[in-house]
């Protein structure tokens, strides 16, 4: 089964130079229809103006994932994690057993855009952890992974048996995607525009959730400017 989630079915939230729409229920926004999927909670795309940002908060018990679309985000946190990332890097926060942290746009004068995903880990009480990846070569085919429950190519170690990939679509060039079965998947489209199996039209924002899925999928570039997909690959 594939579910079109258009972009502006999304919740929408503003707040001190921060603009954002949720994929899942967050904060203020409750849709009792899309409070996750499997072990994906959030999905946030955010909008930072400059000097903006996420004051110091404790989170407990889940993978926090950043990966900046344009910008640049400044990171801080209770273990020692600390520094600016960069248009196309990508954070891991597992908050484990507690940890403070605070994200803010390092720029004085440049928006920020950041995709922030919260991801349930298989097991709770972790002692917390930070680390960072740097941005997938922007010549890159294919899908490139991200994050992995086992670190796979050089991808983030996350603490789930769960897989975040990015696929760069030039207009008119297409890329296959075999789904299993027995896991679940959710699509998110970052930029550009694309279509799903020849008949499904992509825009930005717009997503897909894919469950009992197994024949392949391919995707298609549309549009004049290249499209920015991310897929997360998890456990049912």
């Amino acid at each position: 089964m594939i579910v079109h989630r258009p972009a502006d079915s999304r919740g929408h939230s503003t707040a001190e130079g921060r603009d954002s729409h949720h994929a899942f229920s967050f904060g203020s926004h409750y849709a009792p229809a899309w409070m996750g999927l499997g072990a994906l909670r959030v999905l946030n795309d955010d909008r930072l103006a400059p000097g903006a940002g996420f004051d110091t908060a404790r989170h407990a018990n889940m993978e926090l994932l950043a990966l900046v679309v344009s910008g640049e985000l400044a990171h801080e946190d209770a273990i020692g994690g600390s520094g600016v990332l960069r248009t196309g890097e990508l954070q891991w926060l597992s908050a484990g057993h507690g940890v403070q942290h605070a994200e803010r746009n390092a720029s004085s004068s440049e928006p920020l855009r950041l995709l922030q995903l919260w991801i349930q880990p298989s097991r709770l009480n972790h002692e917390p952890a930070y680390a960072r990846r740097a941005a997938a070569p922007a010549d890159a085919r294919g899908w490139t992974l991200l994050a992995s429950g086992d670190g796979a190519d050089g991808s983030l170690a996350i603490r789930q048996d769960a897989r975040l990939l990015q696929l760069r679509l030039e207009p008119g060039k297409a890329a296959d995607f075999v789904p299993d079965g027995s896991r679940l998947y959710w699509l998110q489209v970052v930029s550009g525009a694309a279509t799903a199996n020849g008949g499904i039209a992509l825009r930005p924002g717009d997503a897909l959730a894919l469950r009992d899925e197994s024949g392949t999928l391919r995707f298609q570039g549309a549009g004049d400017e290249p499209a920015l997909l991310v897929l997360l690959d998890l456990p049912e």
